[in-house]
């Protein structure tokens, strides 16, 4: 037991929660600076329920990319952050059991989801139907986004802009652009973390058909694109808080423009070096969960200071 145990918390990739963890907190803070009463048990149960789904959608991936021998071809991942587990491939887990870890992680992200139905309303439906399908289809036949170029797109929006709403939603029961904006800088930053990550899977992705935009565009132009991603993230914060649209105090987030030139810098120079990009892959990874804690805190300080 102790073993099974331990296999499903490598499985989980756990560290990679904070996909979904930074932008629900970010839409609890929203709806705190708003002045709605918060529920925190509902708040809970939301990231539950997002860590539930984001786990079903590690897990599926594994099983789907060991289905189509992605992850046997790929000898050039840098783990933690590319290549899968590695449990079917080290056969510490037989594809059976892979998949369905991942159906039962979604049973129970649905669980959660049905309960909001009832309680908060019928949108859940919708941002939780979305969610599940671009999770599971990401890799999934027939759909398999990721094989379409639709991957990194389906990954911001959900990850960015479904995932800050609903924790909001949840709170308000009533839509808001708000969340839907502060979603948009996490979004990409989020994209930017698969982005970078997909370069060192590159020869397998590109040997199973798997025509994401880093194997579209080769790694020298893709490495372009990923710096347009990152700053792009920060302009929209600019933007917005300019604007109104979001907090003023959202600027806070430009703290972490350093690690993000770190990154554009290591990217630059290791585009085509595997093992010496890790360096990017880390510092993209703390580019997002650090401004969207940040982001989160410029929504505290207003509510609390103004």
């Amino acid at each position: 037991m102790r073993r099974k145990i331990l296999l499903l918390l490598k499985e989980l990739r756990a560290p990679f929660f904070t996909a979904v963890i930074v932008p629900t907190i970010l839409g609890l803070a929203i709806a705190i600076n708003h002045g709605l009463e918060i529920n925190w048990v509902h708040f809970i149960l939301t990231l539950f329920g997002v860590i539930f789904l984001h786990a079903g959608t590690n897990i599926a991936n594994d099983y789907f990319d060991h289905k189509s021998g992605n992850d046997e071809a790929n000898n050039e991942y840098a783990r933690p952050f590319t290549g899968g587990s590695r449990l079917i491939q080290n056969n510490e887990l037989k594809p059976r059991e892979v998949l369905s870890e991942s159906l039962f992680f979604y049973v129970l992200g649905a669980a959660i989801g049905l309960y909001f139905i009832f309680t908060v309303g019928i949108g859940i439906l919708i941002l939780g139907f979305a969610g599940v399908f671009i999770g599971y289809f990401y890799t999934a036949p027939p759909f398999r986004l990721v094989y379409h170029g639709l991957g990194e797109l389906a990954v911001g929006v959900s990850c960015g802009i479904l995932v800050t709403f609903g924790a909001y939603y949840v709170q308000a029961g009533h839509f808001s652009w708000e969340p839907v904006t502060a979603g948009i800088p996490i979004g990409f930053l989020i994209a930017a973390v698969l982005w970078i990550n997909e370069f060192q899977d590159y020869h397998a992705d590109k040997s199973v058909g798997k025509k994401h935009w880093v194997v579209r565009m080769g790694r020298q132009k893709a490495e372009k694109i990923y710096r347009v991603i990152m700053f792009a993230a920060y302009l929209v914060i600019v933007v917005a808080s300019v604007a109104g649209w979001i907090s003023i105090f959202a600027l806070i987030g430009l703290v972490t423009l350093p690690i993000t030139v770190k990154a554009i810098k290591i990217a630059s120079r290791e585009y085509d070096n595997p093992r010496q990009l890790v360096g990017a892959n880390a510092a993209t990874i703390s580019t997002h969960f650090l401004t969207g804690l940040l982001l989160s805190l410029g929504y505290m300080l207003e509510h609390f200071l103004v």
